[in-house]
């Protein structure tokens, strides 16, 4: 009848307290969240939310009704102030929780621009959070200009959107390319003709020198001099594990909180999962930011809290949405020397270091991402020119 709090009320604090209820855990469960609304989805935000096309309720990963039900309090609009690991206490301002348990799901915090260049100016949004969507969609009025700094996928989604409600687009990407930190060539240049076919400008290898204006944003100067208009500006230029808590507490730190292959970290007594927390993986480190991993990850940290004593192996996967482009990303393409276009019904783009399949991207082609999904699941490397053959069935590749 341990009593377990789980810090992070996001997909993989919500996936963890109720796996726990499904394997049986009696105990208190408490789940505490800093933001005021119950567990949402993150992946729309950015895309159908902004866009009007779904509805508030229709984000959360579950009714209010269900934390309930399943004797799981939810401690909403709560920030978590410290933790006493001696006392094994979670401190809500003046308020004490006590466990015997504790999962950090904290996820990620957005990078942000240097005041000091005017990040700090009104009108320069983030896309993160639900708080961060409703204070940026009243800025998307058709013919208003928008500079987006970053080309990653959280900029991308954003300047879709934001070309799909008819406003002035531009993307800044300091890097010699968009998408250069995360896919192949081949997908930068698929995405990049996307994007200006739908009039979105977009500036590689062009840095930003700072934001423009005096109490709100009015444009950007670049790296090269030039300067912009803008009526306002979105930062998408990456995250970073939310640690704070965990640092403050004096757990250990690796790129996230570092944890042993079952989630543990540093403290025998304190788990985690999720954005926010790294892992051994061949012979080093990781950390996943995605949904896939949120939900893995947590669900195997709750049937290890009750003592399964399971390692975690990632199979990792992926997904972008812009315009009527689905991009489907299956395994981590970290270390590849080689990428096999096949072009058939669809398009799409097979990493390989050496003779090793490592990932798949597939653009419209939902087949080529189960294919590739089911070959890295079986540790199965298919053959290059198969692939490029655009008379091979996917499916005789399993077989082979």
């Amino acid at each position: 009848m341990q009593r377990i709090i789980v810090i992070g009320a996001g997909q993989a604090g919500a996936s963890l307290v109720a796996k726990l209820r499904a394997l049986g855990h009696g105990g208190p469960i408490t789940l505490v969240g800093e933001e005021p609304v119950p567990p949402y989805q993150r992946p729309p935000l950015s895309k159908a939310y902004l866009l009007g096309e779904m509805a508030r309720e229709r984000l959360f990963l579950r009714p209010e009704s269900f934390y309930a039900e399943q004797g799981i309090t939810l401690r909403l609009g709560a920030p978590v102030t410290a933790i006493d690991r001696a006392a094994r206490r979670v401190h809500l301002g003046p308020e004490v929780l006590d466990y015997d348990a504790l999962a950090l799901a904290t996820g990620s915090v957005p990078r942000r621009l240097p005041a000091a260049i005017g990040g700090a100016l009104a009108g320069v949004h983030v896309v993160r959070g639900l708080a961060d969507m409703d204070g940026l969609a009243p800025e998307f009025q058709p013919g208003r200009r928008v500079v987006i700094v970053g080309g990653g996928y959280i900029g991308l989604e954003a300047a879709a959107v934001a070309a799909k409600k008819g406003l002035d687009v531009t993307v800044l990407e300091m890097a010699p390319r968009i998408l250069q930190r995360v896919a192949a060539p081949e997908t930068s240049d698929v995405l990049r003709a996307l994007h200006h076919a739908h009039g979105v400008n977009i500036l590689e290898g062009t840095g930003l020198a700072r934001i423009l204006g005096t109490g709100r944003a009015e444009g950007v100067e670049l790296s090269d001099g030039r300067t912009l208009p803008a009526d306002f500006i979105i930062t998408g230029i990456g995250i970073l594990p939310a640690t704070a808590l965990a640092e403050a507490a004096g757990l250990e730190l690796e790129n996230g909180i570092r944890t042993d292959a079952q989630g543990r970290s540093s403290d025998p007594h304190i788990w985690a999962a999720g954005d926010c927390a790294s892992f051994p993986w061949q012979g080093g480190r990781l950390r996943l930011e995605s949904v896939q991993n949120a939900i893995d990850q947590a669900e195997l940290v709750a049937e290890n809290m009750l003592g399964a004593g399971k390692d975690y192996v990632p199979l990792p996967w992926f997904w972008s949405d812009q315009y009527d482009m689905k991009l489907q990303i299956a395994g981590l393409n970290t270390g590849y020397d080689r990428v096999v276009v096949r072009q058939a019904e669809a398009r799409s783009h097979w990493y390989f270091a050496g003779s090793r399949f490592l990932a798949v991207d597939a653009l419209n082609d939902p087949r080529a991402f189960m294919l590739g999904k089911r070959l890295l699941e079986q540790g199965r490397s298919p053959d290059p020119a198969a692939l490029e053959n655009p008379a091979t069935d996917l499916k005789s590749l399993l077989r082979a």
